[in-house]
């Protein structure tokens, strides 16, 4: 048996597919793993926020193609990158264990922060949590990979990035986290930390097993519930993050109005049903933003 995996060409994403790759060696041997890379039009298009080009599906465009003419069998994705919405003939078939899901602030090498020059971020999730953490600081996007941006950084084009703790580690630069931002002083993007796997509805893909880890499934169905249920996309300000203890799960959301007005909140609850939880929870904000408007 052989099974194609496709990933985004950058050194994160190859890293990232090599780990489920690795996983899937040590619980089926016998399986013959081949990775063919490629370049979406999110990664070629870098002079643009994504909200102005098309949105977190332009990095999944090329991927979702090779699924469906049979040049991959799977695909590995940042979790958080995936589209809320989902096309039915290419469903996750396994999320899994998660890296520290939350965000760092990077500095350039050897410097402290300039607080006259601006922090770059990606989305505008980050932007609004960095504008109350940093006051009077400008935040300015920033596009293309982890490396391209620290290479902006430290040829002092910003005075700090803010980039996931979870690229970091896997690329093997925790050494340039400056401050690791808690869950309560930045809430993460859903998903952040987990890796998604996709494959063609109806293929067997009971061997990710070895792949799927429960928490994290959770977790991710309930983040994502949140999101969508707000109509959330790369544009929109919103930010779940979810844990799991036990039989009970805590999710914890974050709605920003038109107006950048925010709302935050959490739910608790049975594990089992973080989704519902995470969508009664969305309402709950949304219309707490729409009461404190009129």
């Amino acid at each position: 048996m052989k099974i194609i995996v496709g990933s985004r060409e950058s050194r994160l994403a190859v890293i990232q597919s090599e780990l489920v790759m690795e996983a899937i060696r040590r619980s089926h041997p016998e399986i013959a793993l081949e990775l063919v890379t490629m370049k979406t039009t999110g990664d070629r298009i870098l002079d643009r926020t994504l909200d102005k080009i098309g949105g977190k599906g332009l990095f999944v465009r090329e991927l979702d193609a090779a699924l469906r003419d049979g040049r991959a069998d799977l695909t590995v994705h940042s979790c958080k990158d995936l589209p809320m919405e989902l096309p039915p003939d290419l469903p996750i078939a396994a999320f899994s264990r998660r890296e520290d899901p939350c965000d760092a602030l990077v500095l350039p090498a050897g410097a402290a922060l300039d607080t006259g020059r601006p922090i770059g971020c990606a989305s505008a999730r980050r932007r609004v949590q960095l504008q109350g953490l940093f006051p009077g600081v400008e935040v300015r996007p920033i596009r293309g990979n982890v490396l391209t941006r620290l290479q902006k950084l430290d040829a002092g084009e910003y005075g700090a990035l803010v980039l996931a703790v979870s690229g970091l580690k896997r690329l093997g630069l925790e050494s340039r986290i400056s401050r690791r931002f808690s869950p309560q002083e930045l809430l993460p993007a859903a998903g952040q930390g987990i890796l998604a796997v996709q494959c063609r509805e109806g293929m067997d893909a009971s061997f990710l097993g070895c792949v799927q880890d429960r928490e994290a499934t959770l977790c991710a169905l309930a983040e994502r519930a949140f999101v969508r249920e707000l109509g959330g996309g790369c544009s929109s300000p919103v930010a779940a993050y979810a844990a799991v203890s036990g039989a009970s799960i805590t999710i914890t959301g974050l709605y920003v109005d038109d107006a950048e007005r925010t709302s935050r909140g959490t739910a608790q609850g049975p594990a089992e049903q973080g989704e519902h939880l995470a969508r009664e929870l969305a309402k709950k904000l949304k219309e707490d933003a729409l009461c404190r408007a009129k």
